[in-house]
């Protein structure tokens, strides 16, 4: 019976370290979609054009077709979004006083269609 409780805690030990390994990955995720969804934000008010976004996104897809190894495929996509979306020449040619003051003024979560 004692064995048998050694076993049973040695598995729940497990489980919650399993829990912990996807508690923090989806923070990670959390975290990089917060940040895509912040630059949509700042390009939106820089009125960036359909076309643009399409393409960028289109790029993204295309650049993540084909997963790589023990690398969480989500995380990817979103990180390779959001240094594409970072990359655009509208932010790189707009202040980065303005761009942040932008943000400020309204929820960066907000992204209305």
């Amino acid at each position: 019976e004692l064995q048998q409780k050694v076993e049973e805690t040695e598995l729940l030990k497990m489980e919650l370290q399993m829990l912990e390994t996807e508690r923090v990955r989806l923070s990670l995720v959390e975290e990089k979609l917060l940040d895509v969804l912040q630059l949509l934000q700042q390009l939106r008010d820089l009125n960036i054009s359909k076309r643009t976004l399409g393409k960028i996104l289109l790029s993204t897809l295309e650049s993540c077709r084909d997963p790589q190894p023990g690398k969480a495929h989500l995380f990817e996509v979103l990180d390779t979004l959001y240094h594409e979306l970072a990359a655009c020449e509208l932010l790189q040619s707009q202040p980065l006083e303005k761009a942040q003051s932008c943000q400020s003024l309204s929820n960066p979560l907000v992204i209305s269609c």
